[in-house]
């Protein structure tokens, strides 16, 4: 191979990576976080994560109300309910994961502050590819079953009628 076709050769690749698209982030929704009580030493974060255009992986979280936080699975084993530090997440291309009550959740390890209903506070999630994504995590109560519904406020288009 010649010289120019070297030169030529490297900037049509060049320009091929530059008109690739660009890998999109997981998109991470709805993140939210129990109320505690004054002293209590740990508390869980939950959220819905979207996969980007790329298949990632979920490697750790890190939020300032908590000494360490880690990524945790729940499940039964017999009768018990066991609950382990996990070293990840896969989150698949365009799929849906949801990290909720009784499965996979983000776990804060000696919380340096009570978690009450109505305040936030950030986290940041840090993925193998996409690397850090921050979310602010809303402290509120929420039923393990409506997990699938968005934890946001909402209207709705039309006025309920009300019976006396």
């Amino acid at each position: 191979m010649t010289k120019i076709q070297r030169t030529l050769l490297a900037g049509a690749l060049a320009v091929a990576a530059a008109a690739a698209p660009a890998q999109s982030a997981p998109k991470v929704e709805a993140a939210w976080a129990r109320p505690t009580v004054q002293g209590q030493a740990g508390g869980g974060a939950f959220l819905r994560i979207t996969g980007g255009s790329a298949p990632d992986r979920l490697l750790s979280a890190s939020a300032g109300v908590a000494r360490e936080v880690e990524l945790h699975s729940m499940e039964m084993e017999g009768n018990v309910m066991r609950m382990r530090p996990i070293t990840g997440i896969d989150v698949p291309a365009g799929k849906t994961i949801e990290l909720k009550p009784g499965g996979q959740h983000v776990m804060f390890v000696g919380l340096t502050q009570t978690l009450k209903s109505g305040a936030h506070f950030p986290m940041t999630l840090r993925f193998e590819k996409a690397g850090e994504v921050k979310v602010d995590v809303r402290v509120m109560l929420q039923a393990p079953v409506a997990q699938t519904e968005p934890a946001l406020d909402h209207e709705h288009d039309q006025p309920h009628a009300h019976k006396p």
